[in-house]
């Protein structure tokens, strides 16, 4: 006896859920340090600030606890900034609801919901630090190649098979300290941020 068995449904979509994806434009007045946060972090992740704004804002749980924290914290004498930033409608429906609901300013919402962005530089900071540090013992190691490339050369001779693997190698780790530098190099606005 063959069973059925019932294939999940797909959920269904709406018009709502499209049109929730729409992009609009909003202007929100934080202070300067939120704003750099937002464009480090997506800078350096290499993501779209539309984007870091809807991860934040998706669940509505954590919107409600961070509101319940604002609400307790004073917030007046930050000096802030308007920026507008594109968003998407249902991020922006999620914003207003949870600020009106706890009769919060949606601009210090927003700013509070941001500061979770905090972890994530730091993070990347330490990141990038410890990626120089890195760099600088492979430089070390890079000059110690050298060196031995030009003992190879001098003892076997510039045709010999051994000085040439060396000499590739040495070029080759040469070639990839070149990238790991370009790399560190785009993440140099990440120690500038405090």
């Amino acid at each position: 006896m063959e069973k059925h068995i019932k294939e999940p449904k797909e959920p269904e979509l709406s018009l709502e859920d499209l049109t929730g994806m729409q992009s609009v434009r909003v202007t929100f007045t934080l202070p300067a340090k939120t704003i750099d946060l937002v464009s480090a972090v997506a800078n350096q992740l290499g993501i779209k600030q539309k984007s870091i704004f809807d991860h934040l804002t998706e669940d509505r749980h954590v919107l409600d606890k961070i509101a319940r924290e604002a609400v307790k914290t004073d917030h007046k004498n930050s000096r802030r900034r308007q920026k507008t930033f594109v968003i998407s409608r249902n991020c922006l429906r999620n914003i207003d609801n949870t600020a009106k609901k706890y009769r919060l300013p949606r601009d210090i919402l927003v700013e509070f919901s941001l500061r979770r962005l905090r972890p994530v530089i730091d993070a990347a900071r330490q990141k990038q630090k410890n990626k120089k540090i890195l760099l600088n013992e492979m430089q070390d190691f890079l000059d110690l190649g050298y060196k031995m490339m030009v003992k190879a050369r001098k003892m076997l001779g510039e045709n010999d098979a051994m000085y040439l693997k060396l000499k590739n190698i040495v070029c080759l780790f040469e070639k990839n300290i070149n990238e790991f530098k370009s790399d560190i190099e785009k993440g140099e606005n990440m120690e500038k941020f405090s």
